[in-house]
């Protein structure tokens, strides 16, 4: 496997009511391609901040972040945002579908904002859903849909610009058990089947045992568990 991200001795900092709060403290990662990544941590540690940080959502304090050797903290933001749309597809706790739209329309639209052509950006969100197992339900709007349901649609619209990574933050957090192990079974098969990175922040620690490389987010640093996590 080849180096996909890079960080380097990452530090972000906070700052509340004047006071410094260090959330990560000389971090450290190498990401490769069709990796599969988890991190589990207590509440508060700075899971999410971290999968921010690496999707360019938010930006370190001081550190180095390289994609294929490129320098990420050199880019423009107009560059920044050009990466992350192009390299990076996004899976959150919640869904935050649009729920005005149908679950076809939530999967195309970024393509659209991309500048695809719609015939290309449909054929693409239905090939997507068809895969998540939803090719019958693509018209519903998201009130018509289970969490399940929800969170597939989700995954397809994190995939339809052919991202290398996928950060997904608490993805099953809001899901029974048994729907939370579709959706898992669902990203594993888009890392094999895509060669997808992923990477995935969780408390669930039967989720988390399932991953090739698991690690521990403890004072600021991120630390392998060498045995299963549950």
């Amino acid at each position: 496997m080849n180096d996909l991200l890079r960080v380097e001795d990452l530090q972000k900092s906070f700052y509340e009511g004047g006071r410094e709060i260090r959330v990560l403290q000389g971090l450290s990662l190498e990401l490769s391609e069709g990796e599969r990544l988890s991190v589990v941590g207590e509440s508060g540690v700075g899971k999410s901040t971290l999968l921010h940080i690496l999707g360019t959502l938010d930006r370190p304090t001081s550190g180095q972040m390289t994609y294929k050797g490129k320098d990420l903290l050199a880019l423009t933001p107009e560059e920044i945002c050009q990466f992350r749309n192009r390299e990076i597809g996004f899976v959150f706790q919640f869904h935050y579908l649009l729920p005005d739209f149908s679950a076809l329309e939530n999967v195309v639209l970024p393509a659209l904002i991309q500048g695809w052509e719609w015939e290309r950006a449909r054929e693409a969100a239905e090939r997507l859903l068809a895969l998540v197992g939803l090719k019958d339900r693509m018209a519903h709007r998201p009130g018509k849909l289970s969490g399940g349901e929800q969170q597939r649609v989700a995954v397809a619209r994190s995939m339809i610009l052919e991202p290398r990574i996928i950060l997904a933050d608490e993805p099953t957090g809001d899901l029974d058990p048994g729907t939370g192990e579709e959706v898992q079974n669902l990203l594993f098969q888009l890392n094999e089947e895509r060669n997808v990175a992923l990477v995935v922040a969780t408390h669930n620690r039967r989720f988390a045992a399932r991953f090739g490389r698991q690690m521990e987010l403890r004072a600021g640093k991120l630390y392998p568990l060498q045995q299963p996590v549950f």
